[in-house]
């Protein structure tokens, strides 16, 4: 079945085309709700929330872009959506004039495995996990993320900035990574 048709009669209620195109995105879509959610079993309600939407808007899919990436961006600001309905940004740092800048300017998120990052990044604050995934991970700009989360774009920067030094000293404790390396 092409693209085209599976849009088409998922658009039209076709409960086994909707079948397929879910088992088309879970996976990976799966894996971007448990990177903005505290645990597995939220994890699932925001990919059921989302599922709903993408059905409920496949029919003005425009075809400007990937399939994919259309449906990563419903899931996305369905994970957002869910992050601003819990407030569970309580532990956010407003603060709106901050260096920046860490001592170093690397990171070593390259080395990692995927497990083993995301178990990290899961023990940091909500704020900071919401704005290292939307930066560093998703590709949003600063301003980007500051019109999502409602903040403003120097507390983008600053929880970035945090988040990055906060990861960068959980690695070193778990010895995931060494003290001096970059």
């Amino acid at each position: 079945m092409t693209e085209d048709n599976l849009i088409k009669k998922c658009a039209s209620g076709n409960s086994l085309a909707q079948k397929t195109f879910y088992e088309k995105f879970a996976g990976k879509m799966m894996g971007i709700c448990l990177r903005y959610t505290k645990d597995y079993v939220e994890a699932q309600d925001v990919m059921q929330d989302a599922f709903i939407k993408i059905f409920g808007k496949l029919a003005d899919y425009e075809k400007k872009g990937s399939l994919e990436g259309w449906v990563r961006r419903i899931v996305v600001n369905t994970a957002l959506d869910s992050y601003r309905k819990n407030k569970k940004h309580e532990k956010n740092v407003a603060v709106d004039t901050v260096d920046y800048l860490l001592e170093t300017k690397t990171f070593i998120i390259e080395e990692l495995n995927a497990n083993d990052l995301l178990g990290v990044i899961k023990t940091i604050p909500a704020g900071y996990q919401m704005v290292f995934n939307l930066f560093a991970i998703e590709g949003y700009s600063h301003r980007e993320i500051a019109e999502q989360l409602n903040i403003t774009e120097s507390t983008s920067k600053s929880q970035y900035s945090r988040a990055r030094k906060l990861l960068r000293e959980l690695l070193v404790k778990k010895n995931i990574v060494e003290e001096g390396e970059r």
